[in-house]
C-alpha cells in the first residue's frame, strides 16, 4: 500500500493559490462591532467571543450559534457562518476578536499547505507514513489493508446499521487470537469523526490501529497489552457528513487566483467552487426519521457551511438527553433556539440517529472499561459529567461529579501528561447534555473521555496532525500516542474493573446481562448491556468485566444551598433614566461565601437589567449578568463568591419605576449524599443454545469473584 495519496490539486495551483493568499499566520485579529470589517462579502469566520462569567456563557449558548469545543474561562471560539450570525451576536451585546477571518480562503491555504508537505515527505513519521488527509474511501481501504495483511491480529468489521445515506460504516478489532471466540478480554473502544469538519479526530484514531499492528511482537509493552486487551477502532463514526467535508475541502475558490492567470474561467465558476460544506459539523439527515440517497446530502446547500441541516451525533446518545446544552425539537423564539437548524439539534429521541445506535450496539455487546472519543479542537481531555455539578438534574437535586470523579481525574491527568492538553470537566467549558462518554460512563461504568485534538482549528495542516500523535516539544516522543497508551493500560487494569473467574463446561456461553432504564433529561428510556464469551477447551474462564451498578444510581455527593441566609442585606433605589440609564452601588463581601444570590425587583411590569462586576484595583471585572425578558425580574447566583468589593449595576432597559430594591443574600453551602442503590449482573450458562442455569452476580471495582458452574450449567 503506497502512503502517498496525492490531493487532487497539482503543484501549480497549489503554489498559485499560496501566492495568491500569502498565507499569513493564525493570530488574532482585534475586532468590534464598531469596527467590523465591510459586509459585501461575508466569509464565514471564527472568532473568539468574550464570556466572563458562566452567566455569559450560558446566554451565549440560547442564540443558535456554532459553538466550537475551544474555550476557556471567559471566551468560548464560534464559527460565524452568514451575516444573520453576526447580527445575533451582536444585537445580544457580546463583544469578540476575528482569529480566522475567512475560513474559506484559510481552508485553501491550508490544503496548498498539505500539498507542498506531501511533494517533499515520501514517508512521514507517522505509524502509516501517510503524508495527507484520508478520504472516506482511503480510511475503508485502511482497515481493509490490515486486516487482510495481519489474519491473526486484525478483524474488520461493518457495523449493524448503515448511515443516513446508506453507508456501510466499518470499523476493526485488533488483538492476539482476534478471530477466536472471545474468552473475557476487556475492550478499548476509540473513535473519530462524530463531527464531520473534525478530520484530525479520525486521522490520530487511524493511526494507532497503525501503530499497534506495526509494533505487535516488537514492542514488549504493546504486544503484552494486545495479549490482554481488544482495541475496536472506529475511525470514521458519521461517514455521510465527513465525505462531504472532506471533498468540499477539496475545492478551490478561483476567485483567489485569478489576478496569478492560472483561473481558465476568469472566476465564473466561483460559487460553485466555494468549499461551502467543508465545515459541516452535524451528519445528514434533512427530516427526522427519513433516510436519503447516497450523495443527497450535497444537495443541501441552502444550509450555510452545511451547519444547519442535520443532528448533532454528540449530542443524541441517551445519557441525560434532552438537557442543556443541546437544542430540542421544536424552536424556541424566547431563546433563539432553532430547533432540528441549531448547530446543537439533539434529534427527536435518545439515540434517533443510526450512526448513534452502531455505537450504542458495540458498547453493549462487550466489556467496554476505556472509551475515547476524539474532536477538534482546544487541546483538552474531558471526563464526565457534562453538566455543571450544581446544575439541578432530573430527580430534583444537584448533579454532583460522577462517583468515580477521583480516579477519572488521574487518569486524566496522568495522559494530559504526555500530551499536554487540559484535564477538565466537560462543563468548563459550557454545559452539555447526550454527548457519548456521558451515556457509555454512565450506563456501563467504563471510563470514558473526550479528546478535543489540536490548538486552533477543525483541520490544520497536516503536518500539525503528525505532531498530536507523535507529541513536539516538551512532548516529543509522547503526544496522543502515549496517552492512547495509558488508556489502554487502563483498559487491562483490574484494580478499576472486576473480575469474574472460575470452571464451567468447556465450550459453554457465560452471558451476562442487566436491562434498566437509562435517565433523560426528563424521562427514561429502555437500556440493557448483554455480553458473552465462550469457556476455554480447559473448562476454566476469567472475565474482566465493568462493575454491576451503573454510576448514575451509585451514592453521589452534591453541594446543597442552606435553606436561610447566614447574611443579607437591602438596597433601595432610583430613580433612574429610562432607555439604559444606569445606576452603581457597591456591596463588600468580606471572605469567601460558597453564594452570593442578587436579586433586583421593581413594581412595574417593564423591564431592568443587572451587571455584576468585581473591583481588581482599578478594573472593573464582569462576574454576573441577568437580561431577562420584559416583565421578569432579575437575578445573579455567583457560586464561590471571591471576598471583594462587587458593583451591582442597575440598568433602566425600558422602565417607568421611580424605584427597584436590591436583595442580596449570602449562603452556606451544605455537602450531602444520595442514598444509592447495587445492582446486579443476570449470569446465564448456556449448553447448546440453551440456558442451563442463570444466576444474579454482584461485581465492584477492583473485586475478584471466583465461581464454579460446572454443576449448575452441565
Amino acid at each position: 500500500m503506497n502512503p502517498r495519496i496525492r490531493s487532487r490539486r497539482g503543484p501549480l495551483v497549489a503554489a498559485a493559490i499560496l501566492a495568491a493568499l500569502g498565507l499569513a499566520p493564525l493570530t488574532p485579529v482585534a475586532t468590534s462591532s464598531a469596527t467590523n470589517p465591510a459586509k459585501e462579502y461575508f466569509a464565514p469566520r471564527l472568532i473568539t467571543v468574550d464570556t466572563p462569567h458562566r452567566d455569559a456563557k450560558e446566554k451565549l449558548q440560547t442564540l443558535g450559534l456554532d459553538l466550537t469545543e475551544h474555550a476557556g474561562r471567559d471566551y468560548v471560539e464560534v464559527v460565524l457562518h452568514t451575516p444573520a450570525d453576526l447580527a445575533a451576536l451582536e444585537s445580544a451585546g457580546f463583544t469578540y476578536d476575528v482569529r480566522i477571518p475567512d475560513l474559506i480562503r484559510r481552508g485553501m491555504a491550508v490544503a496548498a499547505l498539505n500539498d507542498a508537505y506531501a511533494e517533499r515527505t515520501l514517508v512521514s513519521p507517522l505509524p502509516s507514513g501517510r503524508d495527507t488527509y484520508r478520504t472516506l474511501e482511503d480510511y475503508n481501504a485502511d482497515m481493509v489493508t490490515l486486516a487482510e495483511e495481519n489474519p491473526k491480529l486484525v478483524e474488520g468489521f461493518t457495523l449493524p446499521l448503515q448511515s443516513v445515506e446508506g453507508r456501510d460504516i466499518f470499523g476493526i478489532e485488533i488483538g492476539k487470537g482476534v478471530t477466536k471466540a472471545d474468552s473475557g478480554k476487556p475492550t478499548f473502544l476509540l473513535m473519530g469523526l462524530h463531527h464531520a469538519r473534525e478530520w484530525p479526530s479520525g486521522e490520530l484514531a487511524m493511526e494507532f490501529a497503525f501503530d499497534l499492528v506495526n509494533n505487535f511482537g516488537k514492542d514488549k509493552r504493546i504486544t503484552r497489552l494486545l495479549k490482554k486487551a481488544r482495541v475496536m477502532v472506529v475511525p470514521v463514526v458519521n461517514p455521510d457528513g465527513f465525505d462531504l467535508s472532506r471533498t468540499d475541502g477539496e475545492f478551490v475558490d478561483l476567485r483567489a487566483i485569478n489576478d496569478t492567470g492560472v483561473d481558465p474561467l476568469g472566476g465564473q465558476t466561483a460559487i460553485l467552487a466555494t468549499p461551502g460544506q467543508a465545515y459541516k459539523r452535524k451528519n445528514c439527515r434533512v427530516i427526522d426519521g427519513q433516510s436519503i440517497p447516497t450523495g443527497s446530502c450535497r444537495a443541501t446547500l441552502a444550509s450555510p457551511g452545511g451547519f444547519l441541516l442535520g443532528v448533532d451525533l454528540n449530542r443524541n446518545y441517551g445519557g441525560f438527553w434532552g438537557g442543556p446544552g443541546a437544542a430540542g425539537q421544536t424552536p424556541n423564539p424566547a431563546e433563539v433556539e432553532t430547533g432540528p437548524l441549531d448547530p446543537t439539534y439533539r434529534g427527536p429521541a435518545p439515540f434517533s440517529e443510526p450512526e448513534t445506535q452502531n455505537i450504542q450496539q458495540l458498547v453493549r455487546e462487550r466489556q467496554v472499561t476505556m472509551l475515547i472519543s476524539n474532536h477538534t479542537f482546544s487541546n483538552l481531555i474531558l471526563r464526565p459529567n457534562g453538566v455543571s455539578p450544581t446544575t439541578i438534574g432530573p430527580d430534583g437535586i444537584p448533579v454532583g461529579n460522577a462517583p468515580d470523579e477521583k480516579e477519572l481525574k488521574k487518569l486524566g491527568a496522568k495522559m494530559a501528561a504526555a500530551n499536554g492538553y487540559a484535564n477538565i470537566h466537560g462543563w468548563q467549558l459550557y454545559d452539555t447534555t447526550g454527548t457519548t462518554e456521558d451515556w457509555s460512563y454512565n450506563a456501563t461504568g467504563g471510563f470514558g473521555y473526550t479528546f478535543e485534538i489540536g490548538a486552533n482549528e477543525f483541520h490544520p495542516p497536516f503536518p500539525q496532525v503528525v505532531d498530536e500523535y507523535l507529541g513536539t516539544g516538551r512532548y516529543e516522543g509522547k503526544g496522543n500516542r502515549e496517552a492512547y497508551l495509558a488508556a489502554l493500560e487502563h483498559t487491562v487494569d483490574t484494580r478499576f474493573h472486576g473480575v469474574l473467574k472460575g470452571k464451567a463446561p468447556k465450550g459453554a456461553t457465560l452471558r451476562l446481562r442487566k436491562d434498566f432504564d437509562s435517565p433523560t433529561w426528563e424521562s427514561s428510556f429502555e437500556d440493557f448491556l448483554d455480553s458473552s464469551i465462550k469457556v476455554s477447551k480447559k473448562g476454566r474462564f476469567s472475565w474482566v468485566v465493568n462493575p454491576s451498578t451503573r454510576p448514575v444510581v451509585r451514592s453521589r455527593t452534591y453541594q446543597a444551598v442552606a435553606d436561610e441566609p447566614f447574611d443579607s442585606k437591602t438596597i433601595e433605589g432610583g430613580p433612574t433614566e429610562p432607555v439604559i440609564g444606569s445606576v452603581d452601588h457597591e456591596y463588600v463581601v468580606t471572605e469567601k461565601t460558597d453564594l452570593l444570590r442578587i436579586d433586583l425587583d421593581w413594581p412595574t411590569p417593564d423591564d431592568f437589567d443587572l451587571e455584576v462586576y468585581l473591583k481588581k484595583g482599578e478594573e472593573l471585572v464582569e462576574v454576573g449578568s441577568s437580561g431577562n425578558l420584559p416583565g421578569e425580574k432579575e437575578q445573579v447566583e455567583l457560586v464561590d463568591a471571591a471576598a471583594g468589593t462587587y458593583v451591582l449595576r442597575v440598568l433602566n432597559y425600558a422602565s417607568v419605576s421611580p424605584s427597584y430594591t436590591l436583595q442580596l443574600d449570602r449562603f452556606d453551602a451544605v455537602t450531602k449524599r444520595t442514598k444509592g442503590s447495587k445492582e446486579s449482573y443476570t449470569l446465564t450458562c448456556e449448553v447448546g443454545g440453551k440456558v442451563r442455569s442463570s444466576k444474579k452476580v454482584f461485581i465492584d471495582r477492583g473485586q475478584v469473584k471466583k465461581l464454579d458452574l460446572r454443576r449448575a450449567c452441565r
